[in-house]
């Protein structure tokens, strides 16, 4: 299936990306009102194509100089298995080696299911430990900047 796929260098536009997140279960990862936003904020991406339909999408966030992040690498069920992941995270990496100025620093959260993917393209704990932290946005007056 891989032969029949083609992957551009973008972003995927927000009908994209919530038809590949969804088709994965992804259901409630994302603030759908904002996914726009969100995306436009992304430094690069990709996005796989079978024909006309979307079947695949990864994007790359951070400050595009030393720090770089791995975001929503999907791929639909019918695709996944074929090697059209590894090809995108390939793109991604490839993508990342031509902007940074030094060695980067690639990071990503994943999936039980996605990280034999990541680990067979060196990524690893190290010793390190991933963390998160949900923030809710505190309500802003009219009057107030920013």
């Amino acid at each position: 299936m891989t032969d029949a796929t083609t992957i551009l260098d973008r972003v995927a536009t927000a009908a994209e990306h919530r038809s590949i997140a969804e088709s994965v279960g992804w259901h409630d990862a994302f603030d759908w009102a904002t996914i726009a936003d969100s995306l436009a904020g992304s430094t690069f991406g990709v996005v796989a194509y079978a024909g006309d339909e979307a079947v695949g999408m990864g994007r790359v966030v951070g400050d595009g100089v030393k720090y770089f992040y791995v975001q929503d690498l999907a791929v639909i069920p019918a695709f996944q298995g074929t090697g059209l992941g590894a090809r995108m995270l390939d793109q991604l990496a490839e993508r990342i080696a031509e902007v940074a100025p030094a060695t980067a620093f690639v990071g990503l959260f994943s999936t039980t299911e996605g990280a034999g993917l990541y680990a067979s393209r060196d990524f690893s704990s190290g010793d390190m430990t991933g963390l998160f932290r949900l923030i809710e946005p505190t309500s802003r007056d009219a009057n107030q900047n920013g």
